[in-house]
């Protein structure tokens, strides 16, 4: 069961590809949180049992099965469609980065799983929701990009570039889907989930100094920031990348 009471419902119904925890989840409870209805994905079937419960069983349906599958896809646009009638919002949210290393070296079997996971997907995805329903009735597109896709993130090169692809996937698919749909990127910093572990992961403090809102971000900031770019307060905005990363940006070319 759900901890909170549950608003009257909104009319509107949104998908979220891996919103079984992080912020997936996040944007997830932010639009269960204001009435909307919720389809999630996410590969792990227990995991995403378990994120139903806590969101209201009631309200939002679940679909395990991996991104970048095009079954899956499928699957979860037309379980959504069945169990809701309609998909107003896309949130993609799914993403990988299983390398952590200097791009020079990288393996290009990895390159392209991380470019199927965190880029053809959302497309794919993207494609379907706008046959299935927003062609016709309009909505909304959200694709959580990352601030390694603006500037160059050492390490995480594949990631970064990926997200680079996805940012100018957003502004593609908003050209494209005008005036029916919007479509919008958010670009968040780091934020504490499990998927961002490894870059602050026994140093949080030492990581959020460096932060001029001295913090790290919460699910929840990303949230608010999709339920806002899903909302008729952001009717006039498309094409555009969110940064939310709590002032990091503030320091570039800071000494």
């Amino acid at each position: 069961m759900t901890s909170v009471e549950l608003p009257e419902l909104s009319g509107k119904v949104a998908l979220v590809t891996g919103a079984s925890r992080g912020i997936g989840y996040g944007v997830a409870e932010a639009l269960v949180a204001r009435g909307d209805r919720v389809c999630i994905t996410g590969r792990g079937e227990d995991a995403l049992k378990e994120a139903v419960e806590k969101l209201g069983a009631d309200r939002v349906i679940a679909v395990a099965g991996k991104a970048h599958d095009e079954a899956h896809q499928a699957e979860a646009v037309e379980r959504t469609m069945e169990a809701f009638g309609r998909v107003d919002y896309l949130v993609n949210n799914a993403g990988t980065n299983p390398v952590f290393g200097p791009i020079a070296d990288l393996d290009l079997n990895v390159a392209r799983k991380v470019f199927e996971t965190n880029v053809i997907s959302a497309l794919g995805f993207a494609q379907r929701t706008w046959h299935a329903w927003q062609k016709d009735n309009g909505g909304a597109i959200v694709n959580i990009a990352s601030v390694a896709g603006l500037a160059p993130s050492p390490f995480i090169g594949a990631y970064g570039v990926s997200k680079a692809a996805m940012i100018n996937l957003t502004i593609q698919l908003a050209h494209e889907f005008a005036p029916k749909v919007r479509v919008n990127a958010i670009a968040p910093a780091v934020v504490k989930t499990k998927f961002a572990q490894a870059l602050y992961e026994g140093r949080e403090e030492e990581a959020a100094a460096a932060y001029p809102l001295k913090r790290l971000g919460v699910p929840s900031d990303i949230g608010g920031a999709a339920a806002f770019l899903t909302s008729e307060q952001s009717d006039w905005i498309t094409g555009q990348t969110l940064v939310v990363d709590g002032g990091i940006f503030l320091n570039a070319g800071v000494a």
